[in-house]
């Protein structure tokens, strides 16, 4: 039993014979209750290379499977996923380590959280392959996702599909093809890993690295799909910046170029202002002070009322003032754009640079070389970066859309990693023999996807 399929075969017949022998089921049935299993094992042998520590959680509530349907799996329902949950926990498969709940008084709850037991741990480290090489992303999910404030919470809400929501879906699965077929990866130290996924559990805004997600949705916000609209779910977007030199696509480096001053340009373009060469946030303090203003003057679009309290993320001691001064100071130096700031523009600002990614990302998609999107920059082949084909694809998309053009930035960061190093003068002839396999996890993907490349190119 060497493939992840071969594995799912087997426990799936496992269950089948101790769990619920006796059962006569449809065909239709039989096929998701297979689903199921191996929907669950899924998750638990892309968290046994994310991060093997954390909990899987799992959905018992019956209404999950009913409720928005416009969002849910057809193939994964309420009777087989407890069927293939049950059944799984009896044969020591997985263990339960919290059992879920909901307290409708306080509107919160958890889902039942769920590990890998020791015996398929096991089972795991004897499979060939890595889930970011065997699993193929499914780009057939619902993948324009319409965002609400309900009770204080933001919910996903149903919708009515028009000719944009339809012209979206088909472009976004366009894009979603493209970088299926692509090994998208991070080359860092093993000992960095662990370091690094720890950090992101940290961090309520970002979850550990998975390379299997590779599929991107958009997400609209306020209940309308005029605001927001940004691509999400990409694990590269999890990355912290300093990371993010060392992503690689097909085995080669990257290059990441962004607009500069987006929101500042939008803004002022929009409502038919010059913003002139001065850059937006340098001209309010100084150079000095510029990414503190920055995070305030955006915090300041976002905000649907004056903001009177400090953002809780920005970090005032550098500037020696308070917030209140801080916030008069931008305004007193964006006096054409002034009345827009506290109107919850920011969303619609989000629409705007949501547009521009699904331009720049098409274009390239169309030649097969993925745009890996963080917001207001993407993440290329580095050879695109230096020939300025990707800044030339990003300026055309901001002028197509506003008439104007815009700066980009860029940079490539270029290192060298240990084991490439050519300049070793005291290594012993056994070191040279046996190196020390510092980027292993990352050299295995890339020979496991080599390999797998190969294969489909000689069948």
């Amino acid at each position: 039993m060497n493939s992840f399929d071969e594995l799912c075969k087997k426990l799936t017949q496992d269950v089948a014979n101790n769990i619920v022998q006796g059962r006569s089921w449809k065909d239709d049935e039989q096929l998701r209750f297979d689903y199921a299993v191996r929907h669950l094992l899924i998750g638990l042998w892309k968290k046994h290379h994310t991060h093997p520590d954390n909990h899987s959680s799992m959905q018992k509530n019956k209404n999950f499977y009913s409720a928005l349907k416009q969002y849910r799996d057809p193939n994964l329902t309420y009777r087989m996923a407890i069927h293939a949950f049950d059944g799984l926990q009896k044969l020591d498969i997985i263990y339960v380590v919290q059992d879920g709940y909901y307290d409708r008084i306080k509107m919160e709850g958890s889902l039942t959280r769920y590990k890998a037991t020791q015996r398929l741990t096991v089972m795991f480290e004897e499979l060939e392959g890595h889930p970011a090489i065997t699993l193929k992303p499914n780009i057939d999910i619902q993948t324009i996702l319409l965002r609400h404030k309900i009770d204080g919470r933001r919910q996903i809400v149903a919708y009515e599909e028009d000719k944009d929501t339809e012209q979206w879906r088909i472009n976004l699965r366009k894009i979603n093809h493209c970088f299926s077929k692509h090994i998208l990866d991070l080359q860092i130290k093993d000992t960095e890993v662990n370091e690094l996924q720890e950090r992101l559990l940290l961090d309520n805004d970002k979850q550990p690295i998975d390379l299997t997600h590779k599929v991107l949705v958009r997400i609209f916000t306020n209940n309308t799909f005029n605001e927001g609209g940004r691509f999400y779910r990409g694990w590269w977007q999890n990355v912290p910046s300093e990371y993010r030199p060392y992503i690689t696509i097909n085995s080669k480096m990257t290059q990441e170029c962004d607009y500069s001053q987006l929101n500042p340009n939008m803004i002022y373009a929009l409502h038919n202002h010059e913003l002139g060469s001065e850059d937006a946030y340098s001209r309010v303090l100084g150079p000095e002070h510029r990414e503190v203003v920055k995070e305030g003057f955006n915090a300041m679009l976002q905000a649907n009322t004056e903001l009177k309290s400090k953002p809780s993320k920005l970090n005032l001691d550098e500037v020696g003032m308070s917030w209140t001064e801080l916030r008069q100071s931008i305004l007193n130096a964006h006096k054409p754009i002034k009345d827009l700031f506290f109107t919850g523009i920011g969303n619609k600002l989000q629409f705007e640079d949501s547009i521009l990614a699904e331009d720049v990302m098409l274009h390239f998609s169309k030649m097969d070389y993925p745009a890996l999107p963080v917001h207001d920059s993407f993440i290329m082949h580095h050879a695109f970066g230096s020939s300025g084909e990707l800044e030339e694809a990003m300026r055309r998309a901001y002028y197509n859309r506003n008439g104007k053009d815009i700066g980009v930035s860029n940079e490539i960061i270029i290192y060298q990693s240990d084991n490439e190093s050519n300049n070793k003068t005291d290594e012993t002839f056994d070191d040279i023999l046996n190196p020390e396999p510092e980027y292993s996890q990352w050299s295995n993907r890339d020979d496991l996807w080599k390999k797998e490349k190969n294969s489909i190119l000689s069948s």
